[in-house]
């Protein structure tokens, strides 16, 4: 059944309207007709299935049947702090860290990067994968449209993690801890509200960095025995996450 987010406003009374994209997607790309059944997602956590009433060209209004609780997004809301990579890595990220279930995508400098954001082109990229995140959030049946956020500096990440019931700082160096030896840690009964991921770019974390965020307070995490590409290691990490916080 196609799938689509709107704004709680949108479903007032038992009656949904749709307008822009969505109804031109539904009018003219799937060519449905009244009758017809779809999928609305409010952005927060609900979802309706409804039956298509009326169309007009430019809206398209359905009759809400059921109304429900969605099931589908992880017991920790999971924040990816993503270290700037070259070429378009990023998007495959972002497209992935949606399906694994991440609420919150932050793409971050560090010493190391190899590509660092043009400040004339930022508000471009994170439209265009801003795009990506809500088209893999719909093809993958999430009840929320996960936030991709402008990049931030290293110093900002940290910041941003200390504010996270627990933050993990994944690095090949000495003095870590196996990420699944962290998790096991973790009462199923006392969950945290929101964990935070921290993966490098190509280049990994320098030792110094390293120390601040162990200062900081972030927990230096092990993704295993073999040194993993940034991609990967952010879809190796959000895997384990996952798997281990699924409902």
């Amino acid at each position: 059944m196609p799938r689509f987010f709107v704004t709680p406003d949108a479903i007032r009374e038992g009656e949904a309207t749709l307008t822009g994209e969505d109804a031109h997607h539904i009018s003219y790309a799937l060519r449905m007709a009244v009758g017809e059944e779809i999928t609305l997602c409010d952005g927060e956590g609900f979802l309706y299935r409804c039956r298509l009433s009326g169309m007009d060209g430019t809206s398209v209004f359905a009759t809400v049947l059921e109304k429900q609780a969605d099931e589908s997004e992880l017991a920790s809301k999971i924040y990816l702090y993503q270290g700037y990579p070259k070429g378009d890595k990023l998007e495959l990220i972002v497209q992935k860290a949606v399906e694994l279930g991440a609420y919150r995508i932050v793409p971050f400098e560090s010493s190391r990067c190899i590509k660092r954001p043009k400040a004339d082109k930022i508000q471009h990229t994170v439209t265009r994968q801003t795009k990506i995140a809500h088209e893999a959030a719909k093809q993958c049946g999430r009840a929320i449209l996960p936030e991709v956020a402008a990049p931030i500096s290293f110093d900002g990440m940290l910041a941003e993690c200390k504010g996270h019931p627990l933050a993990l700082f994944c690095y090949e160096g000495e003095g870590t801890e196996f990420i699944r030896a962290r998790l096991a840690s973790l009462s199923p009964e006392a969950l945290p509200t929101s964990i935070a991921v921290v993966i490098g770019s190509e280049g990994g974390f320098s030792p110094e960095e390293a120390e601040k965020a162990k200062e900081a307070g972030l927990l230096m995490t092990g993704l295993g025995g073999r040194i993993l590409r940034c991609e990967t290691a952010s879809l190796y990490a959000l895997s384990v996450l996952s798997s281990f916080l699924e409902k």
